[in-house]
């Protein structure tokens, strides 16, 4: 991978877009590249991802608009096309997903950020959705993961008015789960990613699969949706060690996954 960065430590993997010079800007060569290194993720060892940046100053700073800029329609539907699928594939990802995001995330790269599962963020984070101000609009889910994060008005507003936001405030409208100093940015990512790796796999899964696919639905359809992945954790191999730990009194030995 040029552009791709992939390591593995124990039961979390890190993914680092690696284009420090260009700000870590997404082209067609990343998207495929981040498609291809979640298609490799180890998902018998790995229990949670941290997706980050190269250097301080960039998490994502937008798509490649030497790319877009002589696009015609049909050509700019697909490259919002080959977006929006890498995205989805990384917000559907059964293992969780954290944003670490060190510094820039316009564009493309706030929109990356958002099909993360949990975003933590550097005091020099700015997060914004500038497109139209060059004449186009989000094209890599902007438009929806928002507005469902942040809510319609200060979505509406951000796209229209093409606003950047500070670490702060993002962190004040709940774009955001923590601001950290750019030095405890990553330890605080691996951190938590720790935390949710010694918890029961499949558990983790299905929570993450019942909250995305409950969110899409209306309750009486969600609800049977957590039934059925409720129940899908019966009989494993770590529900029996986690509740018979917790009736014995003891701490769990080991979630195996299985």
């Amino acid at each position: 991978m040029e552009f791709v960065l992939y390591e593995q430590r124990g039961a979390v993997g890190i993914i680092t877009i690696n284009r420090e010079k260009a700000l870590n800007a997404l082209n067609s060569a990343v998207l495929d590249e981040l498609d291809k290194t979640l298609d490799n993720v180890n998902q018998e060892e790995v229990r949670c991802l941290i997706l980050t940046g190269a250097g301080q100053k960039s998490f994502v700073a937008g798509a490649d608009i030497g790319e877009m800029s002589s696009l015609t329609k049909k050509e700019g539907e697909a490259f919002g096309k080959k977006g929006n699928d890498v995205f989805r594939k990384l917000e559907t990802f059964p293992i969780p997903v954290i944003a670490a995001i060190n510094g820039f995330a316009l564009g493309g790269g706030c929109e990356i950020s958002m099909s993360c599962d949990i975003r933590i963020c550097s005091e020099n984070a700015v997060f914004g959705q500038p497109e139209v101000g060059l004449g186009i609009t989000p094209g890599f889910g902007g438009t929806q993961r928002l507005a469902r994060i942040v809510g319609v008005g200060k979505a509406k507003e951000m796209i229209y008015g093409a606003r950047n936001i500070k670490a702060d405030e993002a962190y004040r409208i709940g774009l955001v789960n923590n601001v950290y100093p750019i030095e405890e940015l990553m330890p605080a990512a691996e951190k938590l990613a720790g935390t949710i790796a010694k918890n029961a796999p499949i558990a983790v899964r299905n929570s993450k699969k019942a909250i995305n696919e409950g969110l899409d639905v209306g309750m009486d359809e969600a609800i049977v949706i957590e039934e059925k992945l409720f129940g899908d954790c019966f009989e494993s191999y770590d529900q029996k060690e986690g509740m018979t730990a917790f009736i014995e009194k003891r701490k769990v030995e080991a979630f195996l996954n299985k």
